[in-house]
């Protein structure tokens, strides 16, 4: 809620086939961008959780920045109702100068982006103002292709084989018809990244979560400090822990920290996670994490 020396405000970006996804924009958002040397030009969308200050601060210095790096690509913003009024009343009002269309869509609980590579799902959360988790799925891909398979029916090699790699049949010179499955393994499963912060515990949200293989997840307080979570609706590291679990995730990095502990005082967050879920880490600013594909 409130900036630290060495700790900036909640964001975390995703960068998939060259695409960048922006989600939460807290303050010092860009300075993490620029140390990082990404380029906020190649953000293709932002996803806002809720509008908390500590959430979209950083948002107006990045649509001008945007400008000043000649963006010609529309940038695609996604968040509660309120969230185009506060860009509109904050271009009027900054006088910016903005030489690239911005969208901005209002989201509700549901499928936000479908398309035949990923998609992204808004989900509920409880938190003192309407707030969303996000679920980025990438599609099942191919299965993999077996050149010697495709050799022994007597495909030609060209474009029979990538039709067939493309998902399509082939129909052969003798009229006989060749089906991927006749020469490619089954279909691979894509990554998943889930972001949940700023909410009471709720069971609910694992379903959403289910199987990521990276769950961002607030962890504010330690367990004595449980009923000012609940007071403030936000969870405890313990609890987040519990979704991790639930979902059955691959790992979860803690997030939204209270501004209480000092950087050494985290660790009893981290201590009291991993009892419930050991694969737990406390993400700091500018963490990099690879998600391999699933061969």
């Amino acid at each position: 809620m409130m900036p630290l020396p060495g700790r900036f405000l909640t964001s975390a970006m995703v960068r998939r086939e060259g695409e960048l996804f922006l989600f939460d924009c807290g303050e010092g958002t860009q300075i993490s961008l620029k140390m990082l040397n990404i380029k906020w030009k190649k953000i293709s969308a932002i996803f806002i959780s809720h509008m908390h200050a500590d959430h979209v601060t950083g948002l107006p210095g990045m649509l001008m920045l945007s400008s000043q790096v000649d963006r010609t690509d529309p940038l695609y913003i996604y968040g509660p109702p309120k969230l185009q009024e506060y860009i509109y009343q904050t271009r009027r009002i900054l006088d910016m100068y903005i030489n690239y269309d911005i969208i901005v869509k209002s989201i509700e609980p549901g499928m936000i982006i479908d398309n035949d590579e990923y998609s992204v799902e808004a989900f509920a959360l409880d938190h003192t103002k309407p707030c969303t988790g996000f679920t980025m799925r990438e599609k099942k891909r191919p299965g993999v292709f077996y050149p010697e398979k495709a050799i022994e029916l007597r495909i030609p090699v060209g474009p029979a084989w990538a039709s067939l790699q493309s998902g399509n049949n082939v129909t052969l010179e003798d009229n006989s018809v060749i089906t991927p499955d006749m020469v490619m393994g089954p279909p691979r499963e894509g990554r998943t990244f889930s972001y949940v912060t700023d909410t009471l515990y709720s069971p609910s949200i694992a379903e959403h979560v289910k199987d990521a293989d990276l769950l961002l997840c607030e962890g504010m307080f330690d367990d004595s400090l449980l009923e000012s979570a609940i007071e403030k609706k936000h969870m405890s590291a313990r609890q987040a822990a519990q979704i991790a679990k639930e979902a059955r995730v691959k790992k979860m990095g803690l997030i939204h920290y209270s501004p209480r502990y000092t950087n050494k005082e985290l660790k009893l967050l981290k201590k009291e996670a991993c009892e419930v879920f050991e694969n737990t880490f406390l993400a700091k600013d500018r963490d990099r994490f690879s998600l391999k594909l699933k061969d």
